[in-house]
Parts: C-alpha cells; structure tokens; sequence
C-alpha cells in the first residue's frame, strides 16, 4: 500500500511495528558472558530514523518510580549526635582541595544540605513528588563511630525516625549500608579495603544494620560502585582515602569490597530473610563505550572496557564467581585469584542488578586507559541491553541515574529535564522494545549536595538548596514537575496532539519546491552560430570555420537553453504546482542601476517563467534574497555600506520596477526580499530594508499590479523558540523575547502596527541603562509607518526547525549575552547531520502564534527542509520530515483554522543546495531521492485522505495518472501532431478521389 493511501498514523513511523522489527533483530536470549558483544552490531541495524523517535508509552504497571541521596553528600552534621570520622571528612579536611571542586560553598560535607536536621523537610520533597521508594545510604560512622561496636544510639535513633516518616507516607525504603564513607578508624587501623580484615568487619556493620532496620527494609544494597571505591580510592588516590596504590593495591582493595558484600549477602540470606522476606543487591556504576569504527577489533575493546568497569564486579556476583577472562588474560599477576571455594561463594549473590549510571562515573571517573581509544557515550538504553545479554537476563532495579547542572543555577535546570527525559525513555525503550526486566528507576538526586570531587560546582538536586543559607530550605526547580508529572503518568502515554491527523488542504493549495538560485546555463546552442563552416572529411575530419562568411542571425528562443528544458523536465516530475527561485540582483545589473544590463541573463529568467507556466507551474520569484558573497548586493551598493545606506533602498526599487516590467507578464506571485538574516542585520540595516520592501510593495499596488494581477509580500526566517521549562515564566519570557526579536523585529511593522515590537524598544533600553550598551533601535516617522504597515498581500515564512531557550546561564558557548538567552538541545530529539533539530510540532505552534499576533492572514511556509548524510539511509530522515511537517501544517490549517494556502519544500537539488536536495546529482546526473516520490504521492492525494475524509470536489481538477500528466504538459506537441495527423487523411482522401476520377476519365 503506498504511503499517500495509508491512514495518516500509519506513517507517525510505525509505532506498533517497530517491536516486531525489533524482534526480528533479537532479542537476548539466555544470557552469558560475551554474549553482550552483539550488543553493537544490533542497535546498528536498528530502523532508522523509528528507533530513534520519541515513544509515548508507559511503564508496566507497579513500575517503581523513586530518587535518591548519600549520607556524606546531604546529612552534614559531622560533628553532631556521636557521629565519628569518615574518610571523607578528613579527605576534605585537607589543606590541598580536590582539583575539580570549586571554592563556591562550604568545606566538604561538614554541613552540606543539613539533612540531619531537617529530616522531615527532606520527606516532604519525596511527599510532593510522588515516588514510590526512596534510596538513602546509612553512615558507618555515625552509627559506628569508630567502625566497630559499640553502637551510637544516636546515630540508631535518626535513621529509626527516617523510616518510621516514610514508613507513614508508604514510601519504599531502599537502604544502601556504604557509599564510600568507610570510618576513619578502619582506615588508621587497618588500611582500609586494602586489608582483608574489612570484609568481616563489615559483616558485623551488616548485622547491626539488619538487627534494628531490617522489619521496614525490604531493598538492601550492600555498597555502591565498588570501582570508584577501589580504583580510585586505593588505586589513582584521587577520591578518599586517597592511596595512592597503584593497580595492584586498586584489584586487592576491589577483591576485598567483593568479598565483604558475598559475606552480607550469605548473612541476610540465611539468618535474616526467612523473616524479613527482602533483597539484598550490589549497587554498580557503568558507563557506555561505543567503537571508534564498527570492526571487530573495536567491538573487543568496547568489550573490555566494560569487562574492566563493570565485569570486574557483575561477573563474579552474576555469572561464575570469578573475574572477566579479558581481565585476567591482560592483568596477569596483577589480579588476585578467587578459590573454587570463594567463586562458589561469590557467585549469585545478587537478588537484583542494582545499576548505577550517570555523571558520577561517566565522563568524569572513568580512567582513559579503561576506555582502550574506543569512544564514550551515554546510551543508557544500550548498557542495558548489554546487561541482560551478558549477565542471563537478570530483573535490572535503576538505583542512580541523572545529570548535572551548573553550580550556580539556581531552579530552571532545563539541562538536566533533559537528560532525565532522555534516560527515562531510553529506559522505557529497553523495556518495551528490547524486553530486557527494568522494574525500578530512582533519579539523582532529591536535593542538591556536595558532589564528591566536584564540590559545589555543580547540582544534582531536584530540589534546590542555597547552601550560604542557615535554614536551608528546599526549593522545588522544574526538573521537580516533569518528574512529577512524569511519575503521575507513569511514563510518556500518548496524547491526541502527538497523533498525525487525516484530511486534505483546500482546492488550490500551493505544493512547491524551493531552490534559492536556479541553474543559470547562458551558453548559446549551435543554431544561434552565424559562422559557416566545412567538413573536413579526408584529413582532420573535423568542422573549419570559414572566415568571413556568415549566415543572417535568427532570434533567440527559449529552446535554446538546454539546462531550463531539464529543470522544467524534473519539476514536472514532482507534481508540484509552484516553483520558488531568487533572481540574481547582482549579475542582471552589476552596477547596481539600469546603466549595464545582463540582456543574456534577463532573456534566460523570462523563458525560465514562460516555460513553468507552460506546464502548469507558478512561478514564485524573490528579488532578492541574501547570501554569502556581498549578500547578494551589487557590488557598487555593497561597497558603499548595502543595506546601511539609503541609497540602497532607492536603488532597489528601480531594479524592482526593472523586474516587473521585465517579468511581470509571467511572474503573479512575488517576494521583495528572501529571508532576510536578522542574525547579520544592523537595526540600521533592518530600518532600510523595511522602507525599501514597503516601498516596492506600494510600487507593484499602484503601478502594476491592476494589469499584471500578482500578489507581493516578503518572506521571512521563522524558526519556532520554546521555553526550555515549560513551567517557567522566566523562561517564557526569554522565549518571547526571541520571537519578537527574530521574527518580530520585521513582521510588526509590517504586519501589526507599523513600528517596532514593544519588547525590542524595553529590552533595549533597559540593556542600554544597565550594561552601558549602545545599540540604537531607529525611529520612523508617522509617513513611513504609513508607509510600512499592510504593506503584503500574505505572509511568507520559512521555517526549519525549533529551538529551545532558557533564562540560566549553563554553557557560555551557548549563551548570548546581549539578549540574556540560554540555548538548550532536547537531547531526545532528532537531529539532522548537521545536529538540526527535526521538530514537526514547532511548525504548528508558530502558525498559530502568526495567526494569533497577526490575524487571519493568508500564510504561505516557502521553505521547509532538512540535511541528510551522503547515502540514502540519511534520506529516510527527510521522508520522516516532510511527512510529520506537512502532518502538522495540516492540524493548523484544519484544527485551528489557520489559513495556510501553500507549503514549500526546501530543496529542489543537492547541486544548488548540496544535502537538502529531493533530487541527488553526480556526475552531472539528477536522480530523484525517496523523499522526492514520497512528497509527489502527498502532493497528489492533496494530503493524507483517510476512510473517513469526505472527497474534494475541485473546479478543473485533473487527473494525477502518468499518462494524464503526460498529454497535459504536451498539449501544444498534440495539437502539432494532430494538424499533421489530419493533414494526411486529408491529403490521402485527395489522391484517392482524382486517382479515381483519372482512372474513370481514361475508360
């Protein structure tokens, strides 16, 4: 069934289907080690771009939906309740601070967020989100104070009431018993993990643990990321205690941690889960690695690297109680060896795989050795896969997972909505999609805290904390309602917005294509040569030109440019009902004034008209459209400061009035100017621009446009701008401020009261004032905004993609200074070659915004369109575009009653605008792609019809059959042929009669 008479959700890319193309890829089936290695390869294959698109669904119901802490980063109170010494506390005690933190809060944790005291504060944040569990980690120091009995009744008391309150609300606790903050103590008096005394002494921390909260636990983690705790705590010496061991003492201190966490696992297992009925589990930190190349060299070292990351602690736990064979066969002597004993003991010490995936280990605690030149990546979804393909599929519990803002964002923390958005629907992706067992996801973390070897330099809190305060109160950020909003509906579930509609545009709606300058092709054909010329058939065999002797000239005829009959040839093979190109301002009169005129080229614009008309083509010309070179100016106006000077202006009102005498006969449908770039405007610059349009639009109105009958207007850039929280009123204020800005900088004046946006005059008087800035917004006089307002007949845009913008400063490199915007990337988006956002909602949201600001104004989207990759997996991307995009047009012209009259798709050819093109072109050939057939069935269905939609009865409506468009472009060929044709019947019937009459006369 062709995609044009499929129902219109059929083509939203094949939502339902796409579990069954996935199946067909495989799924994992009994896992073992190795087996992950087909991790790569599988989601290489995956459909494109399906795969990657956003999935409306929801969790399997009784999904856990949770956020988490740790005790050294939040409680603070180090000196409070008995509490003794942890690692950290004296690592951060240190005259040397940690390389990475910055000096912007209080020293390490010894205050932090004050969860000590504020354990009710704390809870109410888990009250208003929603959750369904809380992760939490118990301090051994506090509890312990020196790592052994005895017990700190304090310490026992605080985590009795932490658990009593969730207890009350029916929030799951899930108690880790060590995050990194081993005793002080046990490091002085035994060296820390690396002594193999640690495992039983925290044996007996379990116990205690166990003993007094075990009735209200039903999830246990004995310890989280035992590799940073190994590696970097005994290894590099980077993170507390700070031994600086090497490899050697990093694999002991790692051996040890997994034998003190089979040593609480085999303790709850037989003496406390009888009677308790929880799960104990291990929390363990990955990260991601892709191959530079897909080979299969690099595919062994992607392998590897998790293998030594993660594999050096899953695989004994989950498999067979010993270490990776890559582990073993690189790291020799270097690793200690596990007894058939402890690998019995070892092994299946796991009631769930507790995974911890973020910005803790992920381009930041990950040694580049352990990557083996492959490259990092933070497909949440695909380490997922990887988990249940090596480790036998186990039931997966998400323990941490989240991003990072910067230290002094205080709560639009639009950066880290997304990245959550992103983990969030990779993880419901690997659900629905690759069956792999999540039942749990916990975000990090509930409220801002010392980030470990970042310091305060940046946030993980949904809530946040200003840590100069004394009170520390929690203030909710946005991350806050998506994540709320998000657990309400237990996922993404589809929404009627999201779903592509069925039905048709108007009876003569304009379909078109776009190229900015067509293909100019002057060189005369062999009949405009007067010279005569002989064969030279015995020696040279070649022509040779007779001096001196000419033939008369003959007039020139549109046959004569070869490139006009081929670009005709490929547009009449699109369907399309308007062609948009751009004149060349610059070559026709390279002065700059009717001085020196480009004849040749004037000729060659005027059949390239009359040969689009003859086809049944509209013809859609822009005088000027702005480019590289001198924008597209004369280089005499260029060089006099262009738009800058007003002279400019005058000048293009003569080149106009040129342009409609020359082409008016042809041309109905024009543009003065072709998106004018606000982004290289001066006001100055923009002020004459304005004058200049409307000067030329009132020129057409009085002088042509009773004879020549067209419409005129201007065409302007309109990419939509959304605010990065939507529920931010700061950052709808930003997102405000822009489209005034970039669109109605031009659009007000000339489409609303003839001046410029309120917003632009404010902002930049207030930018002035305060920032001692001197940009000057011109004024025009009551004449011209006469002058300028209502100067179009409808409004042309072009639009491309969305953007997001945000109020808080995060990334300097994307933050514009002057008008105080943040540019945010939606991370789940698709994104072109060229990291353009593909976005088909935005084209609704800013025709209904046009519509909004500037009434029911007829509206034409001259240029829509998108890059693709050098091969033509790329261009499915382009078919998904040009669907969802025109979908979305739809919806606002049939919705919300905008009058949309024309969409146009950018762009005709790869050889004027190389990766936008519908049609490839090597070596000097035209091939057309997908997409170019894909819009030529939506062209001819006039839509997406439906069963439902009721048929459209157009006036002269003609056929959409080949052979029907064949005999409707060739109608002066059949009449030609038809003369002829009748000539010789008539001619026949004439020889047979006198044949006839001599033939009775001679008998």
């Amino acid at each position: 069934m062709p995609a044009s008479r499929m129902p219109a959700g059929s083509m939203a890319l094949a939502g339902p289907l796409l579990p069954v193309l996935l199946l067909l890829l495989g799924r994992p089936g009994r896992g073992a080690p190795g087996q992950g290695a087909g991790t790569w390869s599988r989601f290489a294959r995956l459909p494109y771009p399906q795969d990657q698109l956003f999935l409306h669904d929801t969790f399997p119901d009784g999904f856990l939906w949770g956020a988490g802490s740790a005790a050294y980063q939040t409680e603070g109170g180090w000196r409070q309740g008995g509490k003794g010494a942890s690692v950290w506390d004296t690592f951060a005690h240190r005259p040397a601070t940690p390389p990475e933190a910055a000096p912007s809060g209080p020293v390490g944790g010894d205050v932090a967020s004050d969860s000590y005291n504020n354990l009710f504060r704390d809870v109410e944040g888990l009250r208003r989100l929603g959750v369904s569990h809380y992760r939490f980690s118990l301090s051994w120091s506090r509890l312990l104070p020196n790592g052994t009995a005895p017990a700190n009744p304090a310490g026992l008391a605080h985590y009795r009431r932490l658990l009593l309150r969730l207890q009350e609300l029916g929030v799951e606790p899930v108690v880790t018993l060590y995050h990194w903050d081993l005793p002080q103590a046990l490091q002085d008096a035994f060296g820390g993990w690396a002594s193999p005394v640690l495992p039983q002494l925290f044996h007996d921390y379990a116990e205690l643990c166990f003993r007094h909260f075990g009735g209200q636990v039903r999830y246990w983690l004995t310890m989280d990321n035992p590799y940073v705790v190994a590696w970097h705590g005994y290894g590099t010496g980077r993170l507390p205690p700070g031994v600086q061991g090497g490899s050697r003492l990093g694999y002991l201190a790692g051996h040890h941690l997994l034998q003190a966490h089979a040593k609480v696992w085999h303790l709850y297992n037989d003496r406390f889960r009888p009677t308790q009925r929880g799960k104990v589990s291990i929390a363990l930190g990955s990260h991601w690695i892709k191959p530079q190349r897909m080979t299969e060299k690099n595919i062994k070292e992607c392998q590897k690297s998790l293998d030594f990351v993660l594999g050096w602690f899953a695989k004994p736990i989950f498999i067979d109680g010993d270490y990776p064979e890559s582990m073993k066969s690189n790291l020799s002597s270097l690793l200690p060896e596990f007894s058939e004993v402890e690998k019995e003991y070892i092994k299946g010490t796991a009631d769930f795989f507790a995974l911890s995936f973020g910005a803790t280990l992920s381009f930041q605690l990950l040694d580049s050795h352990m990557k083996f030149q492959q490259l990092e990546s933070i497909s949440l979804r695909q380490l997922l896969y990887w988990i249940n393909s090596e480790y036998n599929n186990p039931k997966i519990f998400i323990v941490e997972n989240g991003w990072f803002v910067s230290g002094t964002t205080k709560r639009d923390d639009a950066k880290y909505i997304y990245y959550l958005k992103k983990f969030i629907m990779e993880t419901l992706k690997a659900i629905r999609y690759d069956g792999v067992h999540v039942f749990g996801y916990t975000v990090w973390s509930l409220l801002d805290g010392f980030e470990w070897h970042r310091g305060y330099s940046i946030r993980r809190g949904l809530f946040y904390v200003d840590f100069q305060s004394h009170d520390k109160k929690l203030m909710p950020k946005s991350s806050v309602l998506f994540y709320q909003k998000l657990i309400e509906k237990n996922g993404f579930p589809p929404l009627p917005e999201n779903q592509p509609i069925e039905g048709v545009f108007p009876c003569g709606f304009a379909w078109g294509v776009v190229d900015n300058y067509i293909q100019v092709d002057t060189t005369p054909t062999q009949f405009l040569d007067s010279s005569v010329y002989v064969w030279d058939v015995h020696q040279t065999k070649k022509l040779i030109k007779v001096d001196g002797v000419y033939t008369s000239k003959r007039k020139r005829h549109c046959v004569d440019f070869a490139a006009i009959r081929l670009q005709i040839s490929l547009l009449q093979e699109m369907h399309v009902t308007h062609f948009h190109f751009s004149l060349k301002w610059s070559l026709m009169l390279p002065l700059g004034n009717l001085s020196l005129i480009n004849h040749t080229l004037v000729h060659y614009y005027q059949c390239f008209a009359s040969e689009l008309l003859r086809v049944n083509i509209t013809p859609v010309v822009a005088l000027w459209q702005p480019m590289m070179d001198n924008q597209e100016l004369p280089v005499s106006l260029a060089k006099y400061g262009g738009w800058e000077n007003t002279e400019t202006v005058q000048a293009f009102v003569e080149y106009a009035r040129f342009c409609f005498t020359s082409f008016g006969d042809h041309v109905k449908f024009w543009i003065t100017m072709n998106e004018p770039s606000v982004k290289n405007l001066t006001y100055t610059a923009g002020h004459n621009l304005l004058k200049a349009h409307a000067k030329v639009w009132h020129l057409y109105d009085k002088e042509f446009r009773r004879t020549q009958k067209g419409k005129i207007s201007i065409a302007l850039q309109a990419d939509w701008v959304e605010p990065a929280c939507p529920f931010s009123r700061n950052d709808q204020e930003v997102a405000d401020r822009i489209l005034e800005f970039d669109i109605g900088w031009l659009a007000e004046p000339i489409f609303g009261n003839g001046d410029y946006p309120e917003v632009m005059r404010a902002w930049l008087h207030r930018i002035n004032s305060v920032d001692l800035y001197n940009f000057h917004l011109p004024y025009f006089s009551e004449d011209e905004k006469n002058l300028i307002q209502g100067s179009f007949d409808f409004f042309a845009l072009s639009h491309y993609t969305t953007t997001l913008v945000g109020s808080e400063k995060e990334d300097a490199v994307k933050y514009d200074h002057y008008l105080e915007v943040q540019m945010i990337n939606d991370i789940t988006w698709l994104h072109s070659p060229s990291r353009a956002a593909v976005v088909p909602w935005g084209l609704r949201k800013l025709l209904i915004w046009v519509k909004s600001k500037y009434g029911d104004v007829p509206i034409y989207v001259m240029a829509n369109g998108i890059d693709d990759g050098q091969n033509m997996v790329h261009d499915k991307l382009r078919v998904y575009y040009i669907q969802n995009y025109i979908n979305e047009a739809l919806k606002a012209y049939t919705l919300d009653a905008v009058n949309l009259q024309g969409y146009f798709v950018y762009s005709f050819n790869d050889k004027t605008a190389p990766k936008y093109g519908l049609y490839s072109y090597t070596a000097n050939q035209y091939e057309p792609k997908p997409s170019m057939k894909h819009y030529r069935e939506i062209i001819d269905n006039n839509g997406f019809p439906g069963p439902e939609t009721p048929e459209l009865l157009c006036p002269e409506e003609v056929a959409s059959c080949a052979e029907c468009h064949f005999f409707r472009t060739r109608k002066s060929l059949l009449a030609f042929i038809s003369f002829i044709f009748v000539a010789f019947i008539v001619t026949i019937f004439f020889i047979t009669y006198y044949s006839k009459r001599v033939e009775r006369r001679y008998k």
